[in-house]
């Protein structure tokens, strides 16, 4: 949807059926003038959903009298039955109290529009996420992202505003402030070089947000360009938590590798670890570093084992001492017949020595060696000159984001 002439029309419409209670549907109004009512087999759907919640009770419930004053409010039975918790406390807004202007991003699960909030008159932006089964595992996700949404409240973290559903439709929307920028989107211009000013303003901010994620207990666990988002103030703010996860430093907990977008995930992880912390997401922000200044992907792998074959040979292969301490589940099938020697410093030799230093730190082999966000932000990085500069003097420019850069690209291969 680029254009306000494509965007959908919500409006609500009685029950067909004939039912005295006279119940609600929202219909999406379609360019082409066809119209589609959201809310067939919904009831099958959302049968099966409460049938499953009943059999299998989840982390994050809340009593049938919550439940029942949560769907009273406005949310429907499906939600409140697995994510009470995530909502308690909330009322739901009207579908109709906003109005989408276009498409501004896209995920495997969910779509992400510009929309006008006619109510509070002022733009925001919409995640809407699918449940296309009602399957209750995919609500659950979803109730996380918003548990670990609430628990977090710092200038450089997203905010959540707000959630937007229906007790006729299988999706949700989540509200957020809108951001002009993603980092992803405003690299790929072409010609654009970023000021070592700049550089320093964005990952302090970066690294902020990341101390006061890890300071709540939370992992993000996808930390890249396109998750992190800029307004026209400069400001950045880590974004998109629908892999984040909470953790306990003091308890020893499983998770799983499946995590962080490959070109930003860290050896442990390509490797099989299930027992992880905060390094994961340290690593991350070492790839953004690396990337600010080199102006593109350091370590732009097609598959895992691409992947840590192109981290080996810039990091260097773990000690022989890290592979006997860690256990890590695919160590016999990738760990090199030769050690492999780490070479950062001579391939990046053109950047600051102190940016250098930070990087070296961040993109250590061994995750007990990355420090910490707190520890990173003491760095000589942020301390030598040239100083970081305030959010509000950084450059201005027209809306970016990877989103974007992705449509033009396609459109130019169409042609």
């Amino acid at each position: 949807m680029a254009t306000s002439s494509r965007r959908e029309d919500s409006q609500r419409t009685k029950d067909r059926y004939g039912n005295s209670e006279g119940r609600t549907m929202l219909i999406d109004k379609q360019v082409n003038g066809s119209v589609r009512i959201h809310g067939e087999n919904l009831d099958r759907k959302r049968e099966k959903v409460e049938c499953v919640v009943r059999q299998h009770p989840v982390r994050g419930s809340v009593p049938k009298a919550i439940e029942g004053e949560q769907v009273a409010a406005g949310w429907p039975a499906w939600l409140a039955a697995v994510a009470g918790e995530a909502i308690q406390g909330w009322i739901p807004r009207r579908a109709d109290s906003f109005e989408k202007l276009d498409k501004i991003g896209q995920g495997t699960y969910s779509n992400v529009y510009r929309a006008r909030d006619l109510d509070q008159k002022k733009v925001v932006a919409l995640k809407k996420v699918r449940f296309d089964n009602l399957e209750p595992e995919s609500v659950r996700f979803m109730a996380r992202e918003i548990h670990i949404l609430r628990r977090l409240d710092h200038p450089n973290v997203i905010k959540l505003e707000g959630l937007v559903t229906s007790r006729m439709s299988c999706s949700l929307y989540l509200v957020f402030e809108y951001m002009e920028h993603d980092l992803a989107g405003l690299a790929s211009n072409p010609g654009l070089k970023f000021s070592e000013p700049q550089v320093k303003c964005y990952m302090q901010q970066l690294l902020c947000g990341l101390d006061h994620c890890h300071s709540r207990g939370v992992l993000h666990r996808d930390i890249k360009g396109s998750n992190l988002l800029l307004d026209n103030n400069g400001i950045l703010k880590i974004a998109d938590f629908g892999l984040a996860s909470f953790y306990d430093p003091l308890q020893n907990q499983p998770f799983t590798s499946r995590v962080v977008t490959l070109w930003y995930r860290p050896p442990e992880l390509l490797l099989g670890a299930t027992y992880y912390g905060t390094a994961v997401d340290l690593w991350s922000t070492g790839c953004i570093l690396a990337e600010l200044y080199a102006g593109k992907p350091i370590m732009p792998g097609r598959t895992e084992v691409e992947q840590l074959h192109k981290i080996f040979k810039l990091c260097g292969s773990p000690s022989e001492d890290y592979w006997r301490k860690s256990k890590l589940p695919h160590a016999t099938i990738f760990k090199p017949q030769r050690p492999y020697r780490r070479c950062v410093a001579e391939t990046f030799k053109e950047f600051p020595a102190p940016a250098l230093a930070l990087m070296e730190t961040l993109l250590s082999i061994d995750p007990s060696d990355r420090g910490s966000a707190a520890s990173a932000l003491k760095s000589e990085f942020f301390t030598t000159k040239p100083l970081p500069c305030g959010p509000s003097s950084l450059p201005k420019y027209p809306p970016s984001k990877e989103f974007d850069a992705k449509m033009r690209n396609e459109e130019a291969r169409r042609c």
